[in-house]
């Protein structure tokens, strides 16, 4: 049973669900609370820690984790994730809750996506207990939330001002992701490498379904991108049972999937103009922006390479030459793109 941390209590001839141990704490069975993981101190000798709200249902079910702020700037699963614990509707859930708001503590602090030893927590995974800060704040995410886990999420955004799509990430080759990315409803799933030290790579190593939702931009809050994740979160835990699925569910039609991205660079330093809106339909070869040089009347057009649907792109108006500009999914379908980012616009304009 993955080497759950469980404290088993016998009632009369039976056996009562199970307590689950975090950080030296039990958890009963029926119990919400937040358990605040301890993590190295500041050299201030300030205390700190990793608080993770725990909902520890009555009945068996999965044990889901949602992480967020992994990078410390992205904050917008912060807010998803403050937002999930507010909803009634999962105080009655099958299984174990673990949300986690903010992973990367430090980071979170000083608005920055890396650790104070300026290393990608991103990229230590499973971490080390004799390791730097990073690679130690690593291995007790994954000893103590990962290790206590059946399935997983992590939120993300687009860095370095540039914003995202909402979109899901994950192995699609697995049947169990597969059908857990499906079901977080977003206009497109891509089938992503997994990088070594990553998270996710790490969560593989242990067999488990786990996802990244990938959504709006680094030190903002963007609302369909939070709404969105909420849905998403939720629209899983009712596909893997820990929730009842809503009778006012819509059917939507299913998101694209994309083996590929590509991330088109600027070919001159300048001021960026982009043509393309987030969720449009690109065809190869065609225009899609330019780069205007702010002395002169001299402008470069940017022209895609592939076709495919635009996931990301750069919000910065200035530019040098060779950087990240917008970022495509290669889409199979193209002629499925619109209506797919048109059901997402409606269905995200209603109510929950």
């Amino acid at each position: 049973s993955r080497g759950l941390g469980d404290v088993y209590k016998r009632q009369g001839q039976g056996i009562m669900r199970a307590s689950v141990i975090l950080a030296g704490s039990e958890i009963k069975p029926g119990q919400q609370t937040t358990v605040h993981v301890p993590v190295a101190r500041l050299y201030t000798h300030t205390e700190m820690t990793m608080p993770v709200h725990v909902i520890h249902g009555r009945k068996e079910g999965p044990r889901l984790f949602v992480s967020a702020a992994i990078h410390g700037d992205e904050i917008i699963g912060t807010e998803i994730i403050r937002r999930l614990m507010k909803l009634k509707k999962i105080k009655k859930l099958k299984g174990t809750l673990f949300a986690v708001p903010v992973v990367n503590v430090y980071g979170f602090l000083q608005q920055s996506r890396y650790s104070p030893d300026r290393r990608d927590l991103n990229r230590f995974f499973p971490g080390s207990e004799k390791g730097s800060l990073t690679s130690q704040l690593a291995d007790i995410f994954m000893d103590e939330i990962v290790n206590n886990s059946t399935h997983g999420i992590d939120l993300h955004a687009g860095s370095n001002h540039r914003t995202n799509l909402p979109q899901v990430r994950a192995n699609t080759a697995d049947p169990d992701t597969r059908r857990m990315a499906e079901a977080f409803r977003v206009p497109v799933v891509i089938n992503a490498s997994i990088r070594d030290g990553s998270l996710r790579h790490a969560v593989a190593e242990k067999g488990i379904p786990f996802l990244i939702y990938e959504a709006g931009e680094a030190l903002r809050f963007d609302e369909v991108s939070i709404r969105a994740g909420i849905r998403g979160i939720l629209s899983v835990m009712e596909s893997i049972g820990m929730l009842r699925r809503s009778r006012a569910r819509k059917t939507v039609i299913e998101p694209l999937i994309a083996d590929s991205t590509t991330w088109i660079r600027s070919p001159a330093s300048g001021i960026l103009h982009m043509n393309v809106p987030l969720g449009a339909r690109v065809g190869e070869n065609k225009k899609i922006g330019k780069i205007a040089d702010p002395f002169s009347d001299h402008e470069v057009a940017i022209k895609s390479p592939v076709s495919g649907m635009v996931i990301g792109r750069l919000n910065l108006p200035l530019v040098h030459q060779g950087d990240a500009v917008i970022h495509i999914a290669r889409i199979d379908r193209l002629a499925g793109i619109e209506p797919v980012i048109a059901d997402f616009k409606e269905d995200m304009s209603g109510k929950e």
